[in-house]
Parts: structure tokens; C-alpha cells; sequence
């Protein structure tokens, strides 16, 4: 096997596939930062109350996200064995568990919204309250939103897992544009426009979500892949089963994993409204300048499960390990540059001294971080690809609840330590987890080729 190094095809190969989900995920980050942005010039309590409903739309999303990931490791592999059935019947299933999830998630949000967002709100009894009430006016409107989120995740996984990865980064580029452009009028009311504030947020949120939708479904239809697949036909159930069979761990992994994570900010919670903000302005900070780690991670998924799929296994465990290699190192750049601006973004938000001043010294912990995360984010969309989805349970959401939630966890209700300390305390929690990740990938134990096994079985004729 020729050496990846000066290998024109292999660096070509990962270009084409990662710097349109760069830009897509660049262009999706810039907006929820820049919505934070805005929203941050209406005060620390409207920025709050607003994060909160993220943070638990959050777990929504991630939930969408697993759900898709099921039936994406089945698709990249078919595809990459040219089998179009296949194709066709993983991304009906992708379609039927989208939006069944988000029909799920408007009934739970409508129902126990008010008590989930009051678990963060600690404070007096009158910020609460204000930071109740934005919480829930933004998350109502936000409610219309999530059935056009999962089916825009559907046909931009299942493009980008075709081959075709262009056409959703411009539904996201004209999104973030739409969203900017209605967040600007609605929440300050300008051009005549009254002034809503945080449901201005949401709306913007909502119509750009509506628009990145239709673009993505447009693009289905011009899918060679996907356009057949749009059809009312019936289901495999031997391909149904299995992707239930390897998709139900990582549906569960995202599910917990999100819990986890807002468990862990309920944790940073009860340190007052103003960590509730400085966290806040530090993981939508982060996300942004981690859109590079992200476009890797699913660039390994999706190029790695196209070559196991056409049984080039060898090929496909070069390719992993050096896209994980080049991971580290743009990561490690990015924080650098993350840590030198650090003391700087946190003064654009609309907010206290104390504020800003602990959101500097958070993001400066993150940067640190970044190279870290970069790891097992890696080590997780390789096992993924490989279909090893009940270790990538254990080892992703598995670790993150037994050990990253319960130190959290126990710092924050067992002691008096400041939340700087806790959150790096908390932070470094995940070093052992990116180490066990790349023991994991080197040792090649997440090689499998899912679609062949089928085969091997006659579920499908092959």
C-alpha cells in the first residue's frame, strides 16, 4: 500500500469532501454566534434565558443528529458499494425517524418546558423570573422549527454521503444570510419593524431554517441518488432491522450524550446567572472556532465508510489515520489563535465586567482544549464509520456521563471552588478519554464492512 505522504489523490480526495462542510458548518456557527451576539446587546438575562432554551434544543438536535448517523454509516457504504436500494431505503428510514423524533420533542417541550428551564435559575426570585419569561418566549416560537431542522438533515447528511456536498453548504451560506437579515429587523426593530427582542431571534431562526430546507429538498431532487428515494415505496425490513440493529446505540449515545451535556451546564447553573452567561458566550465561541474539527470528523465518516464500503480496508485505515493527524494539528493552531483572542470577544457582548472577565478566562481554558478534543472527536467518527456503534456508545456518551457529568457533578454540589476551577477541573476530565480514543483507532478494531456482512448474509441478493 502506497504511503499517504505526497499523496495528491488522498489530499484532493479530503478537500473535496471537508472544505464545503467547513463552510457549511462555518456559516451555521457564524449565525448562532452572531444571534448570540445580538441577543447579548439585549442584556445578560434575555442572553440567558435564550441559552438556556438552546441548551436544551440541544438535545434535540444531537438527537436528530444520532438518529441520522444510524442509517448515514449504512448509506456512505452503499453508495460506496454503487448499491442504489440500499441508498434508497436508508434515507426513507432517515425521513421516518427525523421527523417522528421531532413531533417527540414539540409534545415534551410543550409540556414540561417551563420546568426544564427553570432547573438553570438560581438567582433571585425577579432575575429568574425575566429570565423564565425569555426563555419561554423564545422557545415557543422556536417549536416551528424543529420539524424543518430534522428533514434538512436528512436530505444534507444524505447528500453529502452521495458524493454531493456542495449544494448543502449553500443552503446553509443562505440561510445564515436570510437568519442575519431578520435578526437585525426583528430583534431591535429596525426599518419600521417593531421591536420583539428574543422572538425576533426565533423567528429569524425559523424562517432561515424553513428556507435551508427547501433549498436542500430542491437539491434532492437533482440527486441521481436521492431522487427515487423520495418515493412512498416500502421499506427493506432486512436493511431496516440492521440499521435499527447498529443505529439504536448511536440515537441512544446522542441522546444521553446531550443530557449529559445539559447536565453539565445545570451543574455550572448553580454558580449564578452570571456563569449561566459566561458559559454561554464560551461554548458558542468554541463551537465556532471548531468548525474545522467538526468538517474533519465527518469528512473521516463519510470517506472512511465509503471505502470500507467498496472493501478498500487497507486504504481506508491509512486515510483515517492521517486525516486524525491533520485534525490535531489545525486544531492546535486554531487554539492558539482562540487563546491570543480570548481577552477580546467576550467585550462585544452587552453584559457585566464579571461576565466578561470569567468568559475570557474560559475560552482561554478551551483553546487549550482544542487540540484534545480534536482527538476524540476523531476517534469517535472513525469507530462510527466502522459500524462499531456499541463501542462508540461506551466510549462517547458512556465516559461523558459516568465520569465528565459525575466529577461536574460532585465539584459543584461537594464544594465551594469557583466555577474557573470547575470548568477546568471538568475540562481536563476529557484528556484520558481522547488518549483511550486514539489507543482504540491505532489498533484498528473498528474496521467492518457492514454492507458486505449483509451481503455475506443474503439479506440483500448481492
Amino acid at each position: 500500500m502506497k504511503s499517504l505522504i505526497g499523496d495528491k489523490k488522498f489530499y484532493r480526495m479530503v478537500l473535496i469532501v471537508c472544505i464545503p462542510i467547513v463552510i457549511q458548518n462555518g456559516f451555521t456557527n457564524l449565525a448562532s454566534l452572531l444571534d448570540n451576539i445580538m441577543i447579548g446587546q439585549l442584556g445578560t438575562l434575555s442572553m440567558s434565558g435564550v441559552s438556556i432554551s438552546n441548551q436544551l434544543f440541544q438535545v434535540f438536535n444531537v438527537s436528530v443528529f444520532g438518529a441520522m448517523s444510524g442509517a448515514g454509516i449504512f448509506l456512505a457504504q452503499f453508495y460506496g458499494r454503487g448499491n442504489r436500494d440500499g441508498v434508497h431505503n436508508c434515507f426513507r428510514i432517515k425521513m421516518i425517524i427525523g421527523v417522528l423524533i421531532s413531533i417527540i420533542a414539540i409534545c415534551l417541550f410543550k409540556m414540561f418546558g417551563t420546568s426544564l428551564i427553570s432547573l438553570y435559575l438560581n438567582d433571585n426570585p425577579e432575575d429568574s423570573l425575566k429570565t423564565l419569561n425569555y426563555g419561554m418566549q423564545y422557545m415557543n416560537v422556536m417549536l416551528i422549527g424543529l420539524i424543518p431542522f430534522a428533514i434538512t438533515q436528512v436530505y444534507s447528511s444524505s447528500l453529502r454521503e452521495t458524493g454531493n456536498t456542495v449544494l448543502p453548504m449553500k443552503a446553509s451560506v443562505i440561510a445564515v444570510i436570510v437568519n442575519f437579515c431578520i435578526n437585525y429587523i426583528l430583534i431591535f426593530g429596525n426599518f419600521g419593524f417593531p421591536r420583539l427582542g428574543v422572538i425576533g431571534a426565533a423567528i429569524g431562526t425559523v424562517v432561515s431554517r424553513v428556507v435551508e430546507m427547501s433549498i436542500n429538498i430542491a437539491a434532492g431532487y437533482k440527486n441521481e441518488y436521492l431522487r427515487d428515494a423520495m418515493h412512498l415505496n416500502k421499506i427493506s425490513s432486512d436493511i431496516f432491522m440492521n440499521v435499527v440493529k447498529r443505529g439504536m446505540p448511536l440515537l441512544c449515545n446522542e441522546i444521553l450524550w446531550s443530557i449529559s451535556i445539559a447536565l453539565i451546564s445545570q451543574c455550572y447553573s448553580t454558580r449564578g446567572l452570571a456563569a449561566v452567561a459566561a458559559i454561554n458566550i464560551t461554548t458558542t465561541v468554541t463551537n465556532f472556532f471548531m468548525i474545522i474539527c467538526y468538517a474533519m470528523g465527518n469528512s473521516i465518516s463519510i470517506i472512511v465508510g465509503q471505502r470500507l464500503g467498496a472493501g478498500e480496508v487497507e486504504y481506508a485505515k491509512d486515510c483515517d489515520l492521517k486525516m486524525v493527524f491533520m485534525n490535531f494539528l489545525m486544531c492546535l493552531c486554531i487554539g492558539v489563535t482562540l487563546f491570543g483572542f480570548s481577552p477580546f470577544i467576550p467585550q462585544i457582548y452587552n453584559t457585566s465586567v464579571e461576565v466578561k472577565n470569567l468568559a475570557s478566562s474560559l475560552l482561554r481554558i478551551s483553546a487549550c482544549m482544542l487540540p484534545i478534543i480534536s482527538l476524540y472527536y476523531s476517534s469517535y467518527f472513525t469507530m462510527r464509520a466502522g459500524g462499531k456503534t456499541l463501542l462508540t456508545f461506551f466510549f462517547d456518551s458512556g465516559y461523558t456521563f459516568i465520569f465528565t457529568f459525575m466529577v461536574a457533578l460532585c465539584l459543584t454540589r461537594f464544594t465551594d471552588l469557583p466555577i474557573f476551577n470547575v470548568y477546568l477541573l471538568v475540562q481536563c476530565v476529557d484528556v484520558p478519554k481522547a488518549i483511550l480514543g486514539i489507543t482504540l483507532v491505532k489498533k484498528g478494531i473498528w474496521i467492518h464492512n457492514i454492507v458486505n456482512e449483509l451481503g455475506n448474509q443474503n439479506h440483500l441478493g448481492f
